[in-house]
């Protein structure tokens, strides 16, 4: 099976300083637009402004009744006001005769007589493409017994737009300059912010799954702190599960090496002819493979324990597991068992009777071994706070001081009895089982009396009363 290569891709810095240039180009460009048409509106709405002042005053000049001709009336509106530099006045008579003020060959094209003719009869506005430009033209008809005229009021706005182009144009190179320092910024401060990253990626492309000693370093106090804690948290817990898994199967292998080379040996030294020897080796033979049996079942348990589907929890009497675990418990020795249940203890539980029950007979088949036949062992259970404590009891030799933690461990042993074939795991699966309950299983050096009390701490966890099945889905801390 091969695998395509990784393609190359734009890296995060590359793709947010693109995004923020994109962005940025685009909030400019809009702004750009919107001032251009607001600027424009406000130029033609001045540009109305003077046009209709002046026609206002021409109608107002006219209501006087001082002249007594069109051209006379023409005449003293002309000489009574001044237009602007892009603004031109003419007056024009019904013969075609024109005043003008300023003179300006423009009257005296063709186009400008064609575009005016309807204008002084009807009134109104049109706009003429001339060698200096578009220009506006508004017409005003008067009328004096039958003499008519207009007046014409010509704007230039080349010069007004070219004042409007080049505030655009200014616009334009300042948007850009501010686009292009904006982009650099924000390459800049992506780069720094995304440095962490890169040192987190580098640092991670060292780790290999046969050292996973190295951790990611942790500068400042933000989100990519966070990050780096979290990824070294997980390298955490991924060397103690493969330092764990390691030492399980180096510890398995030496337990079942040593049966594996009983049956070898024996199996090659067998006389086939002697049906005696034959006997005896097939007794050994099924010993050891019922002791590598064992073996293989408590290596399943322990495997199994880090599975959701490991605990089947349940409401559970515990008054009642206890009865059971101690009549099941009395057949593995001839010993003085002792019953030491609190009267409080709730009447159910939720927890798996079955694992509580495996754990509590892993603990009395220890203190069996660690015990004489007149030895007592008392099993009992009360809660407390919340929580169940489980305990067996013996008045054996009890545990070193410093075995404690290194007893639970797998292939842990301390003192072994005489006579003791175990392995090592039976009270590494009842600090499985306890944690799996979200508990723990030690040793309770606080119990009063002789021996070792080993004790189990789970959470005592009431019914749900709402449930008519009593049954419980409950999430334990291993699933």
């Amino acid at each position: 099976m091969t695998t395509e290569p990784v393609r190359a891709g734009l890296s995060v810095r590359t793709r947010i300083t693109a995004a923020v240039a994109l962005l940025v180009t685009v909030a400019l460009a809009g702004a750009g637009l919107i001032v251009y048409w607001v600027e424009s509106r406000a130029l033609t709405e001045t540009l109305q402004s003077e046009v209709e002042q002046e026609l206002d005053e021409f109608v107002a000049l006219q209501r006087t009744g001082d002249f007594a001709t069109v051209r006379d009336l023409l005449e003293g509106f002309l000489t009574r006001n001044v237009p602007d530099d892009d603004e031109l006045l003419v007056g024009w008579i019904g013969d075609g005769t024109l005043v003008q003020f300023p003179a300006d060959d423009l009257v005296d094209e063709p186009a400008f007589q064609e575009a005016v003719a309807s204008l002084v009869v009807d009134g109104g506005t049109t706009y003429l493409d001339t060698d200096r430009g578009e220009v506006r033209i508004t017409a005003q008809p008067v009328a004096q017994g039958s003499q008519r005229g207009a007046l014409l009021v010509v704007t230039y706005l080349a010069e007004d737009r070219g004042e409007l182009g080049q505030t655009m144009r200014t616009y334009t190179l300042v948007a850009l300059l501010s686009a292009v320092l904006v982009t650099a910024t924000a390459a800049w401060v992506s780069g720094r912010l995304l440095r962490p990253l890169r040192t987190l990626h580098q640092a991670a492309d060292t780790i290999t799954a046969t050292d996973l000693s190295r951790r990611l370093p942790e500068r400042g106090n933000d989100d990519i702190t966070a990050l780096t804690r979290t990824v070294n948290g997980m390298l955490d817990r991924l060397e103690r599960a493969f330092a764990g898994q390691r030492q399980f199967l180096d510890d398995a292998g030496h337990e079942l090496r040593t049966p594996l080379t009983v049956l070898r040996g024996h199996l090659e030294l067998l006389d086939t002819g002697n049906p005696q020897e034959v006997a005896e080796t097939r007794a050994l033979l099924l010993d050891e493979v019922d002791r590598m049996a064992r073996l293989v079942g408590d290596l399943i348990v322990l495997a199994k324990s880090d599975r959701p589907d490991f605990l089947a929890p349940g409401p559970t009497d515990p008054s009642a597991l206890l009865a059971a675990v101690l009549t099941k418990a009395s057949a593995l020795g001839e010993r003085h068992w002792v019953l030491e249940t609190s009267p409080a203890l709730p009447a159910e539980l939720v927890l798996d009777g079955q694992r509580i029950t495996q754990a509590l007979l892993a603990l009395a088949d220890n203190a069996v071994k660690h015990t004489g036949p007149a030895g007592r062992i008392a099993i009992g259970a009360t809660v407390d706070d919340a929580t169940l404590h489980c305990w067996v009891q013996d008045d054996g030799a009890g545990v070193a001081p410093g075995d404690e933690e290194r007893i639970f461990g797998r292939f842990g042993r301390a003192a072994v009895p005489e006579g003791d074939e175990g392995f090592g795991l039976g009270l590494s699966i009842v600090g499985a089982i306890a944690q799996a309950h979200g508990g723990r299983a030690y040793v309770d050096r606080s119990a009063p009396g002789p021996g070792a009390r080993f004790a189990i701490d789970v959470p005592a966890v009431q019914p749900d009363p709402a449930d008519s099945e009593q049954t419980q889905v409950l999430t334990w801390p291993t699933s």
